[in-house]
């Protein structure tokens, strides 16, 4: 199809290591209409003009805070793994962490939230975004006052690496990281308390989303696949669904091929129980990072058809956009596409 786009069952603990998540129980109580508007396959290109609901249109504006967290103070991302190679691939000593408070967040209300991989990435734009869509009168485009999230990879890139490690494994720990430790961290965080002493995080999957480019892209998807008691609405631009995953990785026994299994032979998406989920996946006509053999180039955008058909051929709540004339994790992509594509993935989410 070729269109311009249109406009749980675990306890964790409260605390300085883990957050409260949301019971079975508590999530079948909730439910959300979407509908299908927005769902399917878009091409778009060869031109592009910037959305300007991701420009600043001199509406209210929130508040920004960051901070940083030592990986050695981590329990899961310590930075000390024996897949790493930090000579070759030296590993950061700290991570920053970047928080954006909408003016639309009333304090002591649970808020949704949106977690950024290898922050601050777009966190401009969708600081922006929240400014215009929060506050608009239309109900078909606007956005919940969720809070941005920005975080830091661990260093580095490819396998070897720690940023590699935490979003190209296939696994539940990259979810667990987020919500056992930089959610608290967060809400933790001596000036954001000091502005808002009565903040909270609903605890509802549904009011948890992940968006992520590249391996960044992939980890969104993994996160909210290995756990959807915690992580339901994935963005994932240009996602790395090929095998990136460290060879001596454990994961290797039950993922020999990473990432790729999503749409591999072992047809993992597939194959597997229809999850609570909404995706949003994209991928370039030109996909390739620099430096890349051009072998890369067409396993990438083959990983990004082949698992936007899996996804579709699943029953999934699904958004694909292909890309023509444009390169991997390309800024003319983010910046025609980024508000519509935060528009259909919040669509239906109401608070509890």
């Amino acid at each position: 199809m070729r269109s311009r786009i249109p406009g749980l069952g675990q306890l964790v603990t409260l605390g300085l290591v883990s957050l409260l998540a949301f019971t079975a129980s508590a999530a079948e109580k909730y439910s959300e209409n979407p509908g299908t508007a927005g769902d399917g396959n878009f091409t778009i290109g060869p031109d592009y003009k910037p959305d300007p609901d991701l420009s600043d249109r001199g509406n209210p504006k929130g508040k920004s805070f960051t901070f940083s967290m030592a990986l050695a103070d981590s329990k899961i991302f310590p930075g000390t793994d024996k897949t790493l190679d930090p000579v070759k691939k030296p590993v950061n000593k700290e991570r920053k962490i970047s928080v954006y408070v909408p003016a639309a967040y009333k304090d002591g209300t649970k808020a949704p939230l949106l977690i950024i991989h290898d922050g601050p990435g777009p966190l401009g734009s969708i600081r922006n975004a929240l400014d215009n869509l929060t506050i608009s009168k239309d109900p078909n485009r606007s956005l919940p006052a969720f809070i941005a999230i920005a975080v830091q990879n661990g260093g580095n890139d490819g396998k070897k690496s720690e940023r590699g490690l935490e979003y190209d494994t296939m696994s539940d720990r990259l979810a667990r990281f987020i919500n056992d430790e930089v959610l608290p961290a967060v809400l933790n965080n001596a000036e954001i308390k000091a502005a808002y002493p009565h903040l909270a995080f609903t605890a509802n999957p549904w009011g948890r989303g992940v968006i992520g480019c590249s391996s960044g892209g992939a980890a969104a998807l993994t996160m909210a696949w290995f756990r959807p008691d915690l992580f339901r609405r994935v963005i994932a631009y240009s996602g790395t669904f090929v095998d990136q995953q460290d060879d001596d990785a454990p994961e290797e026994a039950q993922y020999p091929l990473g990432a790729w299994e999503y749409h591999s032979g072992k047809k993992l998406i597939e194959t597997s129980e229809l999850k609570p989920l909404r995706i949003f996946t994209h991928v370039s006509e030109k996909d390739i990072r620099p430096n890349d053999a051009e072998e890369t180039h067409h396993n990438w955008v083959m990983a990004g058809n082949r698992t936007a058909a899996a996804l579709k051929a699943k029953g999934y709540h699904h958004r694909f956009v292909y890309s023509l004339a444009t390169g991997h994790c390309d800024g003319k992509v983010f910046q025609q596409t980024l508000a519509d594509t935060l528009v259909w993935v919040w669509r239906g989410y109401h608070a509890e």
